[in-house]
């Protein structure tokens, strides 16, 4: 039995600058990338949104907010004071707050033009 006492993992918070965005991948889109021939992804800009295009299929980019925060973690050597000794403990480096979500977009159409608001559609008649 050890004499020691577990005091669990050491977390610390130490951001590192980096604005960190996740993107959700669609199953379709995945299995693209796995495939043996994977396409080469471009981004263009569209009047609504960045549009991802692989191959024949096109994906809008649309940000998402969570109502959780994500936290991102990444394992570190630390040295507690009270032993001196380094041991293996986490680092919260980002919180993230949003994702990418990619919803398929129709090839061959473009998207839909910005209208405004209702108030400003209906004051221009009077």
């Amino acid at each position: 039995m050890s004499s020691q006492k577990d005091t669990g993992t050491p977390l610390t918070h130490a951001p590192d600058g980096i604005g960190y965005k996740l993107l959700e991948l669609p199953s379709d889109l995945l299995a693209l990338l796995e495939s043996e021939d994977p396409p080469i992804l471009t981004l263009e800009s569209s009047t609504n949104s960045a549009i991802l295009k692989g191959g024949t299929q096109s994906w809008g980019l649309r940000q998402k907010n969570t109502s959780n925060a994500l936290i991102l973690l990444k394992s570190s050597e630390v040295t507690i004071p009270s032993s001196q000794v380094p041991e293996t403990g986490l680092k919260a480096i980002a919180t993230i707050h949003d994702t990418i979500e990619l919803v398929p977009e129709p090839t061959g159409k473009t998207a839909p033009v910005a209208r405004g608001k209702w108030h400003e559609k209906f004051a221009r008649g009077r």
